[in-house]
């Protein structure tokens, strides 16, 4: 039993390390989770429907209705005064039915513009929707590359752990053989103590990341979920601000949004100064009745009738109704072209941002670079002036710091520059997901 038992666990840490979520794997299971793209895609559905609606209320409007009548009369028997009253015979029951037809002939463009008004909204809608999922997809760039640095973090500490634990057991052994005062003794274990406190810190700080992360993916929160990284820097990406500028103005979700819903906006201007117009509809109906009424000593009728015709109905005063109408319309799509105007400004200084901040992460990992080479070459000149007593522990400590404190900014800075891309592409307009 035990070996079973030892045998599953095995097996399932083996299945769980073989499943390191890659960052491409992250955005899909969290695209497909996200609560908040499916209540996007609802608004993107109804919109949808509201052309369908107004499409309809252009085609020919069939209509049935039906009826049935049944009365039974106990008391009187009879009706009527004088020598020849009606002789009530039961029951009496009649029934009916009525076919119309309805078309619209002309609304004064009412229908036809919000038709278009409809149509131009569900454009409008849909870049909001892709808005939507890049903004989701941002926010699971930002939760993986958090817990990166913070797993990064922790196997920065434990390596320097490991370390600085070397270190300490051979300046023991130099206390034992009188090499090293007590002094340097202490401050030695009292760096690993130090440390393993920092330690417990970071674990705790890995552990918050990965739940971020999973709530960022639409998984329990207590998910023991791991991932595996890779970097593909291109330097040569983003060079010149004026083309980025360009891209951003064309393909900016934003923008097109509020492109149609200006277009939507003049539809529904037209549609608000249809009153101004007389309304003709096309109609037709047939009706058929049948009637017993030997209830009352009449003879049975059955009644048959059609009729086509032009309506037309047209408002000749409405007290400004109209007129207020169209002047709503009207000042809303001046809200909106003032709205594209101020996002284009807005947009111009997140592209300035976004590019200024690319090109100092860039440079912050060739800095971090030399200072990892600078800090691993102080380490290893150290090491052999402390093996000689020619360094103390205290500068051994330093150089251990100095290159624990170049490799956590290296791996920060590499993050960093990955997210400032990744905001960089976002600002710009392009897919990032």
């Amino acid at each position: 039993m035990k070996r079973i038992i030892i045998f599953l666990l095995f097996y399932s840490a083996t299945i769980f390390s073989q499943n390191k979520l890659t960052l491409e794997e992250s955005l899909q299971i969290g695209l497909e989770n996200s609560r908040l793209i499916k209540i996007s895609e609802s608004f993107l559905n109804i919109t949808d429907a509201k052309v369908t609606e107004f499409t309809s209320q252009m085609l020919p409007k069939l209509s049935l209705s039906a009826g049935y009548t049944y009365m039974n009369l106990n008391n009187p028997t009879e009706l009527g005064i004088g020598p020849a009253p009606i002789k009530i015979v039961n029951p009496f029951y009649a029934y009916g039915m009525q076919l119309s037809i309805q078309q619209p002939i002309f609304t004064g463009f009412q229908l036809s513009s919000l038709r278009s008004s409809a149509k131009n909204t569900y454009e409008a809608i849909n870049f909001e929707h892709q808005k939507n999922i890049s903004n989701k997809a941002l926010e699971i760039y930002t939760a993986f590359w958090s817990f990166y640095k913070s797993q990064k973090q922790v196997e920065l500490i434990e390596e320097y752990l490991s370390s600085l634990k070397n270190n300490f057991k051979q300046t023991k052994d130099f206390l034992d053989n009188g090499l090293v005062t007590m002094n340097d003794y202490l401050k030695m274990k009292a760096q690993v103590s130090s440390t393993e406190l920092n330690l417990i810190d970071t674990k705790n700080n890995r552990e918050i990341a990965r739940a971020s992360f999973n709530t960022a993916l639409g998984l329990q929160l207590n998910e023991q979920t791991d991932i595996q990284t890779s970097f593909h820097f291109d330097y040569n990406q983003f060079l010149n601000y004026e083309d980025l500028l360009s891209d951003a103005l064309n393909n900016r979700d934003e923008l097109k949004s509020l492109e149609y819903k200006i277009e939507a906006g003049k539809d529904r201007v037209t549609a608000a100064n249809s009153s101004w117009w007389p309304k003709i509809y096309a109609s037709g109906s047939f009706y058929l009745y049948n009637l017993n009424a030997r209830t009352f000593s009449i003879e049975d009728e059955r009644l048959q009738m059609w009729f086509v015709g032009l309506s037309l109905n047209w408002d000749l005063w409405n007290w400004g109704y109209t007129s207020s109408k169209s002047l709503q319309a009207k000042e809303e799509v001046i809200q909106s072209r003032e709205s594209y105007e101020l996002l284009k400004e807005q947009i111009e200084l997140e592209v300035y941002n976004a590019y200024l901040k690319f090109k100092s992460e860039k440079e912050k990992i060739n800095v971090s670079n030399l200072t990892v080479e600078s800090a691993e070459e102080n380490l290893r000149l150290t090491n052999e002036k402390y093996d000689y007593q020619l360094a103390t522990s205290n500068d051994m400590i330093d150089a251990e710091v100095e290159l624990l404190d170049a490799k956590t900014k290296l791996a920060f800075s590499k993050a960093d520059f990955e997210l400032a891309r990744v905001r960089l592409e976002l600002t710009i307009g392009n897919k990032i997901y």
